[in-house]
Parts: C-alpha cells; sequence; structure tokens
C-alpha cells in the first residue's frame, strides 16, 4: 500500500499531534502550562491548511476508563477530556480507533480531508497502523504542531526523520508540561534535521488572538481581556 500525494509536485501533510481538551483546555486532565499562547497559534495553522487543501493527519491518546481505576488519569475513553478541540476537527475526516491491526485503506488521504489516528501511547510510531501510514505517505514535508513537545512531538518528529521524511515544527503551537524539557526537545529535533519555524512564517500575520476554546483566566488576560 503507498499512500502518495499526487495533485502537485511539493505537497505538505500537516501533523496534528494530540490536540485535545485534556492537555489544551485549563479544565484538563494533563493541561500544558503554556495553553494560552499555543491555542491561537493551532487554530492559525489549522485555518491555514483548510484555506490550502493540505491533508491532515491527527493523532489522539486514548486510555481504558476503568471507572477510577486507571493508573493514566488524562485521555480516558469516553470523557470530554480525550475529545480534540474542535477547530481541530474537519467535517470531511475519517477516525480510526487505536488496538486494532487491520490495514487502513489504500486512498485514505485522497478520500479524506483529514484522518484521526488514535492511540494508547504517546510515541505514534508503537502503533503499528501509524507507524505503516507515516512511511508510507509520500510527501514532501510533514508540518507538526501540538502537544506535548517534550513527549509526543519529539517522538513524531524523530519518527518521521528517521524514516527520511522532512519535517517542519510550528515551534509557537507546541503545548508543553515542563518548559526545560520542551526547550531540550526542540534542540534534538534541530539537530536531527527537522526546521523550526513560527505560525507567522508559515501562515501569514494575524490579529487572531482569541482561541475560542479556552475561557480560563490565563487565556482571558492573553486575549486583552480583563
Amino acid at each position: 500500500m503507498i499512500l502518495q500525494l499526487l495533485e502537485s509536485k511539493r505537497r505538505h501533510v500537516l501533523v496534528d499531534i494530540d490536540t485535545q481538551r485534556d492537555f489544551l483546555l485549563a479544565a484538563g486532565k494533563a493541561c500544558t502550562n503554556n495553553h494560552a499562547e499555543v491555542l491561537p497559534n493551532i487554530r492559525r495553522v489549522m485555518a491555514w491548511a483548510r484555506r490550502r487543501n493540505i491533508p491532515i493527519i491527527s493523532t489522539a491518546e486514548v486510555h481504558p476508563n476503568n471507572n477510577g481505576g486507571s493508573l493514566i488519569h488524562y485521555c480516558l475513553d469516553g470523557t470530554t477530556g480525550q475529545r480534540k478541540i474542535r477547530y481541530t476537527l474537519l467535517s470531511n475526516r475519517a477516525s480510526f480507533p487505536a488496538d486494532t491491526r487491520a490495514a487502513l485503506p489504500a486512498n485514505l488521504l485522497q478520500a479524506h480531508r483529514q484522518v484521526i489516528l488514535y492511540k494508547r501511547c504517546a510515541d505514534p510510531f508503537d502503533e503499528p497502523r501509524i507507524d505503516r501510514l507515516f512511511s508510507e505517505v509520500l510527501a514532501d514535508e510533514f508540518i507538526l504542531i501540538g502537544a506535548g513537545a517534550e513527549d509526543a512531538v519529539v517522538a513524531t518528529a524523530l519518527g518521521l526523520l528517521h524514516r527520511g521524511k522532512n519535517v517542519r515544527v510550528v515551534v509557537d503551537a507546541l503545548g508543553s508540561h515542563n518548559t526545560r524539557m520542551a526547550k531540550l526537545a526542540l534542540r534534538k529535533m534541530k539537530a536531527k534535521g527537522a526546521k523550526l519555524v513560527k505560525t507567522r512564517n508559515l501562515a501569514g500575520a494575524s490579529h487572531l488572538k482569541h482561541a475560542g476554546a479556552c475561557g480560563c483566566e490565563s487565556c482571558r488576560l492573553s486575549n486583552g481581556e480583563h
């Protein structure tokens, strides 16, 4: 199965990593410490991809919900926190659950604008189907946004680079739980060959400040509300 993008000589794929409520809203079970700063940029990059008809591969964590007995407390199956932020969803999308080895359709990225792949772990390449998809998609460049910079994002970037892919990381559209570890992760990605850019370099200037998803005090202050 070769999932080739044929419409133009140069083609990007946006990789939208774990942009879920538990990671990016203040009420989330594992909210990133910079969510107020990155949410507007995530929204801008998603809007840029929509306008340009860029295919989107999204990953999302999901963990078993054992009625309070789970070792992992975030992104539990069936909870509100496990859902993706609403403006990271396109209407023409297909979703595939975790814990299955069934082959993905060969024409997946031609039939759908967005493919959402659920996973039980931070590193998507620990999931055979996601590994196969990323390995077989032929694209000029993979553009990364999401959470968290020090775990799922760096694992995705390094996995793509290891497979010979060109990677661009939008540094101000990355949520992180630990600033020091996130900076180390960015240095590691750059050292391995990833290009680091900011949202304005990718999507142009914008007056958008309000992400329209989180109403916490930090987000209100960053939006100029008092």
